[in-house]
């Protein structure tokens, strides 16, 4: 909705963050995509419960996952059975190093300290979990050349198991995060620390 010189639209708070606003979610950001013609969703879903409610669904899909290893060594939480059918429903699906927790993240694990993209996914936390990881798998996402330069996208991320949040942004790459802009926020949780 066009309100004087700006667009107004309904930002939806969830009571609480987790994996029972998936559905919703999804609903939510595929519609909004729709509305503004935007060609791309990136996802995250390690395992392919939040990735199977988007695909086939509208724009292209992309699915970023933990890194193998995330959750014990030599692990990949997508089985090869999930991986084949999202990708038989035309997902890209991009497992990967994290954005904000590579090499830094072992430095500070082993001797202490605060590195730069800890700082950066505490800040994005004060708005959730679901906005740090939104903002860190659509950088991931246009790293990988899986999604266009300079072209908002919608970026879904929830708080450990399926999705609570949803973002119109415009992502940059990991060398120029700051440039990176958050342009609407479709869904989030009310009380992200809960």
């Amino acid at each position: 909705m066009i309100w004087g010189e700006c667009w107004v639209s309904d930002i939806v708070y969830f009571e609480k963050p987790g994996r029972e606003n998936t559905e919703e979610v999804a609903k939510l950001a595929i519609q909004r995509a729709k509305d503004l013609n935007i060609g791309y969703i990136v996802v995250a879903s390690n395992t392919g419960y939040t990735a199977k409610y988007f695909a086939g669904k509208g724009p292209k899909v992309v699915c970023v996952t933990h890194h193998v290893g995330f959750r014990e060594p030599g692990f990949d939480e997508m089985s090869p059975e999930v991986r084949k059918n999202l990708k038989n429903q035309g997902v890209d699906i991009l497992t990967t190093t994290h954005l904000f927790g590579n090499v830094e993240r072992a430095v500070t694990n082993k001797f202490g300290g605060l590195y730069p993209g800890g700082i950066i996914s505490h800040t994005l936390r004060m708005f959730g979990q679901g906005t740090k990881v939104a903002v860190e798998i659509a950088v991931m996402a246009l790293d990988a050349g899986l999604i266009p330069y300079g072209q908002p996208v919608i970026s879904v991320g929830g708080s450990g198991k399926g999705a609570d949040t949803a973002l119109v942004i415009k992502p940059s790459h990991a060398k120029t995060i700051f440039d990176t802009e958050i342009l609407e926020i479709i869904c989030k949780p009310k009380n992200p620390k809960r």
